[in-house]
């Protein structure tokens, strides 16, 4: 079975991590064995799920005993990536002690441009490069940062082979951005919902996706609002229904307007509004609707 890895984007605050715990969930339930990797140094799911700590290695994700080994939340970080890599060449800890935890190392990891992105691409398509420790997973999908820092992290790689030539580093980023851009191995999803700038936004960055690795992305528009008459018959006051028929109208006019400045250049996928406040039965909720979507 071919591993596939699917990054997960998009503004801020559109339920990118729903909808990438939702991606998770359901190639979980289908049978591949799931890593849902969240990047950064701080949990959203830890809070989200009440769980009492996310690790790098990862935890089993809570309330689904029939998915348990099959679907793993994790949490990496560029420094966490750079030492597990570090002391897998290395092989002893003291050795990378030696060569990464004196003064003027440190600085220089700090200060290297790109260096934290590129150790996380690099920990992210190390399967398929048979590079570092093993991750033995079928699905990767990585809720990725927001818009400009997640091309930031895509364009790490690219970056760091264009200004290193020559010698392992360059090597390695290129081998990284040889998966990043093989549709075989790597999908891209980008999570908008019906509001003019978070569509605007994520049309830009779909387009600078497809520019930067070749591969078009899935643009998922997240809170769909189904308009439908059967809404409107849940009240009897006549006010009230005149009053909320008229938002209704506006609502779906400004939603097709921004449909079909999506479709002139992707085919969308729909999620619909969830109004749940527990974070798993949304994710629960956006699993099943994505039942008949293949990613």
């Amino acid at each position: 079975m071919t591993m596939e890895i699917i990054f997960v984007t998009g503004k801020g605050g559109v339920g990118k991590s729903a909808v990438a715990a939702a991606l998770a969930m359901q190639k979980a339930q289908s049978g591949r064995k799931t890593l849902l990797v969240e990047l950064g140094r701080e949990s959203f799911y830890q809070n989200a799920l009440n769980l009492s700590a996310v690790s790098y290695h990862g935890v089993t994700w809570p309330g689904f005993p029939q998915l348990e080994g099959r679907f793993t939340l994790a949490l990496w970080s560029g420094p966490e990536c750079l030492k597990e890599y570090a002391l897998y060449l290395l092989k002893i800890e003291s050795l990378y002690r030696l060569f990464f935890e004196n003064p003027v190392t440190r600085t220089l990891i700090q200060v290297a441009p790109a260096l934290p992105e590129l150790s996380i691409m690099g920990k992210a398509t190390s399967g398929p490069r048979r590079v570092g420790p093993a991750l033995n997973y079928d699905t990767i999908v990585i809720d990725a940062f927001a818009t400009g820092h997640f091309m930031a992290l895509l364009r790490a790689p690219l970056g760091m082979a264009e200004a290193v030539r020559f010698g392992p580093m360059g090597e390695q980023s290129r081998s990284i951005n040889k998966v990043l851009s093989n549709p075989e191995l790597c999908k891209y999803v980008v999570v908008a919902f019906p509001e003019e700038l978070p569509v605007v936004e994520g049309l830009e960055l779909a387009q600078d996706i497809q520019q930067t690795v070749g591969i078009k992305p899935t643009l998922v528009m997240n809170r769909w609002q189904e308009i439908s008459a059967s809404v409107l018959q849940e009240h009897s006051d006549e006010e009230y229904l005149q009053r909320f028929q008229r938002h209704l109208q506006r609502l779906e006019q400004r939603q097709n307007e921004l449909l079909a400045l999506v479709k002139e250049n992707f085919l969308p996928v729909m999620l619909p509004q969830i109004f749940e406040v527990d974070f798993s039965k949304v994710v629960t909720a956006l699993t099943a609707s994505l039942s008949e979507v293949k990613l």
